[in-house]
């Protein structure tokens, strides 16, 4: 299918590996040129050389922090304007809710809700005045279903949702279509560390701890970064004009609901 994208512009945040990454080679195999950035320059800028290579695209790398307002100001200048953003940052660690503090909670506010909106202010208005425009924040399942050791990204992540539901009917009408996807487990560095801790906490191997958590998901298996790519890709597309607000979920059958 022609996603209707070619030639568009597009920036894709936390992009040097994992959903991010899946995310940036499906929009460059659609023909989007990409600024894309991560924390470690030699990451970032191997990444956007393989992704230009392969898919025939311009690829600036930026090794910023999004999280901070330095690096996202590193990052938009690098940008100038963006026809598709796609957010993205590291989620914070797991814990009890016993244990966070107020720091702990304003360090994953700003991470993983903040930083976005500040994009999207950044960004939207430039989309809305030349009358098109894609934005996909990754999220997580944790806001349809909270996942008890991650409270803090149950927090930030659901604050964030319940912004993009408010402030996506308000640009919806110049043309610019904001919708989240909510992540299960997928193959990433994020899975792998906490498959770490489930081995950890109950004295179990990796194998034995990926397995068990495996075995809670009806497809049997963790997603892959490049089918969480193509679905960031079709919303991005010209064909997903229509969705609007919308929470994808992505959890191979994971969460057991109904709507």
């Amino acid at each position: 299918m022609d996603l209707g994208i070619r030639g568009r512009r597009g920036l894709v945040c936390a992009a040097s590996k994992g959903l991010g990454r899946g995310c940036a080679e499906a929009l460059a195999q659609a023909g989007v040129d990409l600024v894309i950035n991560s924390r470690t320059e030699s990451e970032i800028t191997r990444t956007a050389r393989e992704i230009a290579d392969r898919h025939g695209v311009s690829v600036t790398p930026v090794a910023a922090d999004i999280t901070t307002q330095e690096g996202r100001a590193r990052v938009l200048e690098a940008v100038g304007q963006a026809d598709i953003l796609v957010t993205n940052a590291g989620g914070p660690p797991p814990g009890n809710w016993t244990d966070w503090n107020r720091d702990d909670f304003i360090r994953a506010i700003d991470a993983n809700m903040l930083s976005s909106v500040a994009l999207m202010q950044a960004l939207v208005p430039g989309m809305m005045d030349r009358g098109w425009g894609r934005v996909v924040n990754i999220t997580s399942q944790s806001v349809r279903s909270p996942i008890a050791v991650l409270g803090l990204s149950n927090t930030a992540r659901t604050g964030l949702t319940g912004f993009v539901a408010g402030m996506s009917r308000q640009v919806a009408g110049r043309g610019v279509c904001v919708n989240n996807i909510l992540p299960g487990i997928h193959a990433t560095d994020r899975a792998d560390s906490l498959d770490k801790g489930v081995a950890e906490q109950q004295g179990i191997s990796m194998d034995d701890a990926r397995r068990q958590r495996q075995a809670g998901i009806p497809t049997g298996t963790y997603g892959q970064p490049e089918d969480f790519g193509a679905t960031c890709a079709f919303l991005c597309s010209q064909h997903a004009k229509f969705i609007v607000g919308q929470n994808i979920l992505l959890d191979g059958g994971a969460l057991n609901v109904t709507i």
